[in-house]
């Protein structure tokens, strides 16, 4: 596998945002390399009201103004981090929200990441499948944070890896999660069936 061009990430959002469906997302921490299929995502345009960019540029969302193929990470709520990749041209303010990935290598590590909000089944092992379930669960388990705001995705720390695209068949879409406006914009994509998307 290959990592993603730029010209991946300098189409339109909403493509991007379903286009990243099934790619694999990597992390390097000292040596050790962890690697998550995206399974869901959401797009963010500067037009939406629901986007960071809305409002113009700030302090707190210029990276989303970067060219395509950076990431933007933010923190809310006063304890998260969420992880998004920049689309689009120099100074639009788009981006597409990682909502979910599933674990395929170094799970070890994400369940160390995870250590303080560790969740249990019913047989009191870890569940995999809640692992990295949420855009914040993700950013924890990967160790994604204010000091990878701006990561070039075409760098060697952090990046994504092309796979064959998925079928329309396997693709859903539905209103996005946890917004107040926006809401009825159909930007929220997922792999039909897959267990590790968001609840």
């Amino acid at each position: 596998m290959t990592k993603l061009p730029r010209s991946f990430y300098l189409r339109p959002t909403p493509r991007v945002a379903r286009d990243l469906l099934g790619k694999y997302l990597v992390r390097l921490i000292r040596k050790r390399v962890l690697v998550a299929r995206i399974v869901e995502t959401e797009a963010y345009c500067q037009n939406d009201p629901a986007s960071h960019s809305y409002r113009g540029m700030t302090k707190r969302n210029e990276v989303m103004f970067s060219q395509g193929g950076h990431l933007y990470v933010y923190f809310t709520y006063g304890m998260h981090f969420c992880a998004n990749v920049v689309t689009g041209r120099a100074g639009k303010g788009e981006a597409v929200l990682l909502r979910a990935v599933q674990p395929i290598e170094g799970t070890d590590i994400m369940l160390r990441n995870r250590k303080h909000r560790r969740e249990s089944n019913r047989r009191g092992d870890a569940d995999l499948l809640i692992l990295t379930n949420g855009p914040a669960k993700l950013c924890q388990a990967l160790s994604i944070g204010r000091r990878e705001n701006g990561m070039d995705l075409l760098g060697d720390e952090i990046y994504l890896l092309d796979s064959p695209k998925l079928l329309p068949s396997e693709i859903a879409a539905s209103t996005r999660i946890g917004i107040r406006v926006g809401k009825t914009a159909r930007w929220r994509f997922f792999i039909k069936g897959h267990p590790w998307i968001s609840r």
